[in-house]
């Protein structure tokens, strides 16, 4: 019988492991279709963040946190090239790596966090994890980015500014983002949740954590 729980439970890791493997698959694949792209990085995306968020709400923050992470790893070597490519300092280039994009993304694991209290706790969740994900380009922007003048995007009279400026810069694509997230979120995660566990069972309490 012990043998039989122990199969069990490691049975459920792997569905869960291979689920999180086709969500983050499934980010990277939506981060390609964008809607709207700014011209020194961000861009409103396909519900790129969504898959990934959904993994926290569906089994909790450790799952949440470490399928983010992966989804930032990716994101950081598809972006690679285009950002070698802007001659960054080395200082700034590391910079660049951490706040735009490990940070930036491992962040949106936090979605879950209010995962049992229904749809407002999703909402909630997810809208906390793309504001974080914004927190954490527009530090970027204030330290790395708004002393560079070759990215200075609305003109000299935003020179010295630097706050102002990230917060525009940032804004103009992560408030969209997060409003077609927010939207988006509890109408597939229902739908999803009925299809990978069933209509009885309860959102986000029987799994691993």
């Amino acid at each position: 019988m012990n043998q039989n729980k122990k199969t069990a439970v490691l049975n459920k890791k792997t569905a869960i492991l291979l689920e999180c493997a086709v969500m983050v698959a499934l980010s990277v694949a939506l981060s390609f279709i964008k809607i709207f792209q700014m011209p020194f990085g961000g861009s409103v995306t396909l519900l790129s963040m969504l898959p990934v968020c959904l993994v926290s709400i569906r089994h909790g923050l450790k799952w949440g946190f470490g399928a983010s992470f992966v989804f930032s790893i990716f994101s950081l070597m598809l972006s690679l090239g285009e950002v070698l490519s802007w001659g960054l300092t080395p200082v700034i280039l590391v910079g660049c790596f951490f706040l735009d994009y490990i940070i930036a993304y491992t962040v949106l694991g936090i979605a879950g966090i209010w995962r049992d209290r229904g749809s407002v706790g999703i909402l909630a969740g997810t809208a906390l994890a793309v504001f974080l994900r914004f927190v954490s380009h527009f530090v970027s922007g204030i330290v790395l980015w708004t002393n560079l003048e070759q990215f200075e995007l609305f003109g000299r009279s935003w020179i010295n500014r630097p706050v102002l400026y990230s917060l525009i810069y940032n804004g103009m694509y992560m408030l969209p983002e997060l409003i077609f997230t927010m939207i988006a979120a509890p109408f597939i995660y229902q739908r999803i949740e009925k299809y990978l566990s069933g209509r009885n069972d309860r959102p986000g309490v029987n799994t691993i954590q």
